[in-house]
């Protein structure tokens, strides 16, 4: 039986990376699938993709950080749809490598306006749409970054923590009403918020190098954190509420190491 089947979801920052392979596998375990982006091409290319292997999908050009963009997004979807059961708050910016010193208020306040304030607009709207249809789950997108220092940027981190104690707080705002909420905290997965680390590994001929320093000894693939979302936004997840889910390799459950050479 399909894990999401009759049901309807809108997963922001669709257009690439986590947000499609989720978008792709939330459509296939039976959801209806609304695709939200601020780049229009791309988040046309989902909702194209999920259409071409039979889902129903709703693209939804507009920006994850502005408050009109989320609740006109949201109630669009529920228009089209005829309900709301899960939502997946993905979208997220990084931060660049600029020492900690040295970074800008602006840099500090996009990276903010984007990776938490959006996660809580999502919140603040969805959560009222979800309870409308009975309840159903929260997603938001955190970072093992956001659990400890020196996995990115300062600005980054911050937000990320930001997103955990949002939900923590969002899971205990709403107790009662059957309405959960939880974070997954990716580790290093590649992406397109990635690509110059791994496209610069591999021109150096380091690419197996890349996700050594977690037990996994390997980088997560978007799918694999798209079954983590899909997961806690399924009824499978129905007792998990307030939670932040590391899937990183093993790379939160260690301190930092020099990988030994493997046995044998």
């Amino acid at each position: 039986m399909a894990r999401l089947g009759g049901k309807v979801a809108v997963i922001t920052g669709a257009g690439s990376g986590i947000g499609r392979a989720a978008a792709l596998l939330f459509a296939r375990e039976g959801a209806a699938v609304a695709a939200l982006d601020r780049d229009a091409d791309a988040v046309r290319a989902t909702a194209g993709a999920v259409t071409a292997r039979g889902g129903r999908a709703l693209a939804i050009p507009g920006d994850a950080g502005r408050e009109e963009d989320v609740a006109g997004a949201l109630a669009r979807a529920e228009a089209a749809f005829g309900r709301l059961d899960a939502l997946f708050a993905n979208a997220g910016i990084g931060g660049g490598t600029t020492p900690l010193a040295e970074q800008s208020v602006a840099l500090w306040e996009e990276v903010l306006r984007v990776n938490l304030i959006g996660a809580f607009l999502a919140i603040k709207h969805g959560a009222p749409a979800l309870l409308r249809h009975g309840g159903g789950a929260i997603v938001c997108t955190a970072s093992v970054a956001g659990l400890r220092a020196n996995a990115a940027g300062a600005a980054y981190s911050a937000s990320k923590a930001g997103v955990i104690s949002l939900v923590q707080n969002a899971a205990d705002a709403f107790a009662g009403t059957g309405l959960r909420v939880n974070a997954v905290c990716p580790g290093l997965i590649e992406t397109g918020m990635t690509a110059a680390l791994f496209s610069a590994a591999r021109a150096r001929g380091r690419q197996d190098r890349i996700g050594q320093l977690n037990p996994l000894r390997r980088p997560g693939a978007p799918e694999e954190i798209a079954a983590a979302a899909l997961f806690l936004a399924s009824d499978e997840a129905s007792y998990v509420n307030g939670q932040a889910l590391a899937v990183d390799g093993g790379l939160s459950s260690t301190h930092p190491f020099v990988p030994r050479r493997a046995p044998g």
